[in-house]
């Protein structure tokens, strides 16, 4: 039983089509008026079909009013660490400091090799993302003396300057599923953000990265708890519920909170491009959520 005692985070996961132009920035605004925490757009830019995410979280940046953004992951291999540093600070500042960076080490290297990018091997891409998280946190550094100087073997950062520094401390969530990329997560991010529909073993699998974060995090001097354990998740709304997710409200919020209270799920982000789906999870399941976590809490108290 891993509780890491975070508040809990509601959120969207929203695909950028480019065959509906609108579509994903819409359900953003319709998440920020239903009182979600976040709002998240995949990141393929080698899919011409996809809108480019980062110009997508711009224009909802502008859209919105209250609700957080990020990339639900990044594609790191294509986007240079240095520039997603500048570029993710100067929107936290325009949007009022709403803006997380979720942040992956490329998983198609077919396509992301047809882009013009060295392909790596899955230990070189692993060190590539460590080393690209520690340029982002040295740029973000603006009142750190002297230019940033980070000696990788991937990013080479040599005299670059510091800043601009966001408007709020911009959490790093890495999708992470394999033991040394969740040691990594442990070591230097934030989060770690995967999908349960690619656990092969679905919710059995989350004691396991648990316990790959949280070595991580020690062998790191860093308390386990520092690192919050995200999670997209998909279902559908019924009468009756039938398996995970796939039921009445009552029903999904038991199923997070066993989530939440069980393996420290604190942000579950839900696989949707339905406005009504959207405002139900909002109204129905987040605080129902809370409500069962909240005392289950105080009573183990």
């Amino acid at each position: 039983m891993s509780d890491y005692g975070h508040d809990l985070l509601f959120g969207a996961f929203l695909t950028p089509t480019a065959e509906r132009p609108h579509q994903a920035v819409d359900l953003a605004v319709v998440a920020d008026r239903a009182g979600l925490d976040l709002a998240t757009f995949q990141d393929h830019p080698y899919q011409p079909r996809f809108h480019d995410t980062w110009t997508l979280l711009s224009y909802a940046a502008a859209r919105t009013e209250r609700i957080h953004l990020s990339g639900n992951v990044l594609n790191l291999p294509l986007r240079p660490p240095a520039v997603l540093a500048r570029s993710h600070a100067s929107l936290d500042l325009l949007s009022g400091g709403r803006i997380e960076l979720g942040l992956g080490a490329g998983g198609f290297w077919d396509a992301i090799e047809a882009m013009g990018v060295r392909r790596l091997s899955p230990g070189e891409s692993v060190a590539a993302l460590e080393e690209g998280i520690e340029v982002i946190r040295e740029i973000w550094a603006a009142d750190k003396a002297g230019p940033v100087r980070v000696d990788g073997q991937h990013y080479r950062v040599h005299g670059a300057k510091r800043g601009p520094a966001p408007a709020h401390d911009i959490r790093i969530w890495v999708g992470a599923y394999k033991p040394r990329m969740l040691r990594l997560a442990g070591r230097a991010a934030d989060g770690i953000l995967p999908s349960l529909a690619y656990l092969p073993g679905g919710a059995d699998d989350l004691a396991a990265l648990n316990e790959h974060v949280d070595a991580g995090a020690v062998a790191a001097g860093r308390d386990p708890r520092a690192v919050r354990r995200l999670l997209n998740v998909s279902g559908r709304f019924a009468p009756t519920g039938t398996s995970f997710l796939d039921g009445p409200a009552e029903q999904w919020a038991e199923d997070l909170a066993g989530l939440a209270l069980e393996h420290g799920v604190s942000a579950f982000i839900l696989a949707t491009d339905d406005a009504a789906t959207i405002e139900r999870y909002a109204a129905e399941v987040a605080p129902a959520t809370r409500e069962l976590v909240a005392a289950e809490r105080s009573a183990r108290s």
